[in-house]
């Protein structure tokens, strides 16, 4: 989890922008970028629980204390890892995630969004992760107050009747059985106050994707399954792994991995409606990058066989995280 958790957000990390920002303003962060590196630091790595909860505590202190900075906006943070740092396509606002584990079996995010301001003041609205008060995650719009958690890694800009939607995409781990893939569609009202959610997605009904009226979508399935999820520039469509129960007798989201072929939705009229992807038949397994390995035979049946292979791959992946977590403490 933690290697994973840090290379993602390392990879994520958000760039800089060309304004400039005053040399006053960038000393007076970079006072404080050394405490914020030790408590990011040790939210992930931090052998104790509640050590990584006081830590999580500190940094939000001194993040909020480095963010009222003239000017931050323009600041990257880019020493502060294991932090999700996004800026909107527009400039408008960026968006920061985190989350903080309690043991294999608790996470929680956290996050913000700063908007950008004309006198580099600080407009910031804190998210509070409502995940755990809930049983029905996808049945209504929210606000920063009750935000359904997720470590963000891509943000899509798109426009319906001349509104602006911003499509979050961001992963929660979960629990010790499960993770989450998330699609989550953020506005701004009249007033400029973030909205999470709404009826954008159109999709057919099939027992694994969440019950329509769905207000943001989730993928849930096996720990460690490699579900695959990101917007790709070249079809226009969010582009996920479609996935299917190890045994055709469960269908719990702990039991579902990769089937080997592709969905999709794409933005039309201010809706993201399903498509067929345009890969079909494939898998990614660990010897491949980039070129696929057929999962169904010449009639479309699922080979057996390969299904086990990639459980037991992902039982072995699960094992020498757990056995590296043990390892550290």
């Amino acid at each position: 989890m933690r290697l994973l958790f840090s290379t993602l957000l390392c990879f994520y990390s958000f760039y800089a922008f060309t304004q400039p920002i005053p040399a006053s303003s960038v000393q007076a962060i970079q006072k404080i970028e050394p405490i914020l590196q030790k408590d990011a630091h040790e939210i992930v790595f931090a052998n104790d629980w509640i050590e990584r909860f006081q830590a999580d505590s500190a940094f939000i202190r001194n993040f909020v204390k480095a963010l009222k900075t003239p000017y931050s906006f323009y600041y990257p943070f880019d020493s502060v890892q294991n932090i999700s740092k996004l800026y909107a396509p527009d400039s408008s606002f960026r968006i920061f995630s985190w989350q903080v584990m309690k043991d294999f079996t608790y996470y929680r995010q956290r996050g913000a969004i700063q908007m950008r301001t004309s006198d580099g003041s600080l407009k910031l609205y804190p998210l509070f992760d409502a995940s755990e008060f809930t049983k029905a995650p996808t049945d209504s719009i929210r606000t920063p107050n009750n935000w359904i958690g997720a470590i963000y890694y891509k943000i899509i800009l798109t426009t319906y009747k001349n509104k602006k939607y911003y499509t979050l995409l961001g992963l929660d781990e979960n629990n010790a059985r499960s993770e989450k893939k998330w699609i989550e569609v953020l506005t701004f009202n009249a007033e400029g106050y973030p909205e999470f959610g709404g009826n954008y997605f159109k999709y057919p009904a099939d027992g694994i994707k969440p019950p329509q009226p769905a207000y943001r979508f989730c993928i849930e399935y096996k720990k460690d399954a490699g579900v695959r999820m990101n917007y790709d520039p070249k079809y226009q469509a969010i582009i996920f792994s479609r996935v299917v129960s190890e045994s055709p007798s469960e269908k719990n989201p702990y039991n579902l991995i990769p089937y080997g072929d592709y969905e999709g939705f794409r933005w039309v009229n201010g809706y993201w409606v399903y498509v067929n992807n345009p890969f079909q038949n494939i898998i990614f397994d660990k010897n491949q990058t980039d070129l696929p390995a057929p999962i169904l035979d010449d009639k479309g049946n699922r080979k057996e066989k390969v299904l086990e292979e990639i459980s037991k791959k992902n039982m072995e992946k699960a094992q020498q995280k757990k056995d590296s977590t043990n390892n550290q403490k």
